[in-house]
């Protein structure tokens, strides 16, 4: 009848019936669990620390023009590091914390006098090295083990400080080193360097100048997610 209690023993096996079905839920979601974690073994790799190899495929260069003829200095001693991150199937798909420097000093053009005047120009008592510090960073696929990566942050010349952006290209190589390549058209008078003149006015060098470089890097350590 309508208004009387429940009997007891419904209502202890309706309480039986929800232990139970709660419990069936547990399980079904650790054995998806299990599956999802055998589908994909040791394949948690969140991101690995690089750092750049000193030799021959590692190279900067700062190339311009002037009246008189094309100039160009070379470096392949720098610093840079960086977390290139792989998902689960091994693709690159973020950097972060990635920067570089290079001892203004260390570029070369196998002719010390223009060497001397670019140091001068750029300011390399005051400020020994240039900087880059990635800001951002969008990563998409290209061809096989090449990534294309389109890239914002702070570069620093004679200690002027400049937002740019930046595309370079990203190759895994078969010995798991990494290939970051690219080249940045940038203005002297941008980071407040006046464009020098030389043999009184005769020869005067160009406001644009052309960095380019091929970077190679090396895993450091490993880091697995838990």
């Amino acid at each position: 009848m309508l208004g009387q209690s429940m009997p007891a023993s419904f209502a202890f096996q309706s309480t039986i019936n929800m232990k139970n079905t709660y419990s069936n839920f547990v399980k079904a979601l650790v054995l998806s669990l299990i599956v999802l974690v055998a589908l994909h073994p040791a394949k948690t790799l969140a991101q690995s620390s690089y750092t750049i190899l000193s030799d021959k495929n590692t190279t900067i260069r700062v190339s311009g023009k002037s009246n008189v003829h094309d100039w160009s200095l070379a470096s392949a001693t720098m610093e840079s590091r960086g977390q290139f991150n792989f998902d689960l199937h091994d693709k690159l798909n973020a950097l972060n914390g990635f920067t570089f420097n290079v001892a203004t000093k260390s570029l070369k053009s196998g002719k010390s006098m223009l060497d001397n005047r670019t140091y001068k120009a750029m300011k390399a008592e005051e400020f020994p090295r240039i900087y880059y510090k990635l800001a951002t960073a969008v990563i998409s696929p290209g061809q096989k083990n090449t990534y294309l990566l389109k890239s914002t942050g702070d570069l620093t010349i004679a200690g002027v400080v400049q937002r740019i952006s930046m595309d370079l290209t990203v190759v895994i190589n078969a010995d798991n080193t990494l290939t970051c390549a690219g080249t940045k058209n940038i203005k002297l008078t941008d980071y407040k360097i006046s464009p020098p003149s030389y043999m009184l006015g005769a020869m005067k060098v160009y406001n644009d100048i052309v960095i380019s470089f091929s970077l190679q890097y090396k895993k450091t350590n490993l880091l697995t997610a838990k």
